[in-house]
């Protein structure tokens, strides 16, 4: 044995197969919890003095069972980003989605959105892991805005609410803001406008050996060194703005919705949008609303408008982002998404 693989295994302290079985353990762990949260979500509500369907208690199952799903997804993912971290450089990155490559890193971010069954809270994890690797932000943005607003779920419950034709161009109109916003805000060159931490940690070096000389070992412990980092910055946030989301969730303002969306004036568009950005909940609990809208007479395009809204640009997940994201950086996406959200409204309210 060398110097130099002496000191790498004093540098490493436990030995490989100790961490490779550490690792495919934390794996396991992972998988249990993380399909055990429905129900451990039930369990820990039954414990209130309060009945399960009432708004109290809507808001704490959902507290109990969103906030460990962000966290395992966030630690999971910055984990495995880390780990590819190490073999791609922020700058290789970079370059290998440059120029024409980048341009299609748009609607390929956007079309893993809409395979990915995730709400706005749930996306941002992925989102942090693509910043923190290099990723061009504008590609990341189309992933962030495609995740929730045309995932599997929404799209499959909207179906069964008005049919493949309407949710087809839901799907198409859906697919094209995220692309076009996300190319849009890649142009401005808005990286300057990423937390300083998140600047810091692109252009830093991701250990002292070099990048082909790293054990699987070493790569790991990087991802572990990422997961603390980030994820230690970031928990906080996201326990106040799933808390946040929660009450929203389970006191949903549908009688005052009604009367803003229920009519046919132009300016009901826009207020679908003002009204759906402080709001929070997924696909499966934006639908139920969208039916009871559609059925009070509301117009498909100001009710489809308030579901992208709300679902695409939640206020929990800006109080997430913003551990990311300056507040000028967050201004500007939900300019460009708004814009994006408003031109569909307008647009299904004339042709339908």
């Amino acid at each position: 044995m060398t110097t130099e693989t002496h000191e790498t295994a004093a540098r490493r302290g436990a030995p490989d197969w100790l961490w490779y079985l550490g690792a495919a353990l934390a794996a396991a762990i992972w998988w249990v919890l993380y399909s055990q949260l429905v129900p451990f979500s039930e369990w820990v509500t039954s414990f209130f003095p309060v009945a399960r369907h009432s708004h109290t208690g809507e808001a704490i199952a959902f507290f109990v069972y969103d906030v460990p799903k962000v966290l395992l997804l966030l630690t999971l993912i910055v984990f495995v980003t880390g780990v590819l971290r190490s073999w791609f450089s922020p700058e290789k990155t970079r370059a290998i989605l440059a120029g024409k490559r980048e341009i299609a890193g748009y609607p390929l971010a956007a079309l893993l959105g809409v395979f990915t069954p995730f709400c706005s809270c749930s996306s941002v994890p992925l989102f942090i892991g693509f910043v923190s690797a290099g990723i061009p932000l504008g590609v990341t943005f189309s992933f962030l805005i495609a995740g929730p607003m045309v995932g599997p779920v929404g799209l499959g419950l909207l179906f069964g609410l008005v049919g493949w034709q309407i949710t087809t161009i839901y799907l198409v109109f859906g697919f094209t803001i995220a692309t076009v916003a996300g190319w849009v805000l890649g142009r401005m060159g808005l990286e300057r406008y990423l937390q300083d931490w998140v600047r810091e940690l692109n252009t830093g070096a991701v250990g002292d050996v070099p990048q082909e000389r790293l054990s699987m070992v070493d790569r790991m412990k990087i991802g572990l060194e990422q997961v603390r980092e980030i994820v230690g910055k970031v928990w906080i946030w996201v326990v106040v703005g799933i808390s946040i989301g929660a009450l929203i969730h389970g006191y949903v303002p549908e009688a005052m919705m009604l009367r803003i969306m229920g009519g046919e004036a132009w300016w009901s568009v826009p207020a679908a949008v003002v009204v759906g950005v402080p709001m929070y909940t997924n696909a499966a609990g934006v639908i139920p609303i969208v039916e009871a809208l559609l059925g009070k007479g509301a117009a498909l395009g100001t009710t489809l408008a308030f579901m992208m809204s709300v679902i695409a640009l939640s206020l929990p997940e800006m109080i997430i982002l913003k551990q990311v994201l300056t507040y000028r950086l967050i201004a500007i996406f939900l300019a460009v998404v708004s814009m994006g959200i408003l031109a569909t409204g307008f647009l299904f309210n004339i042709i339908m």
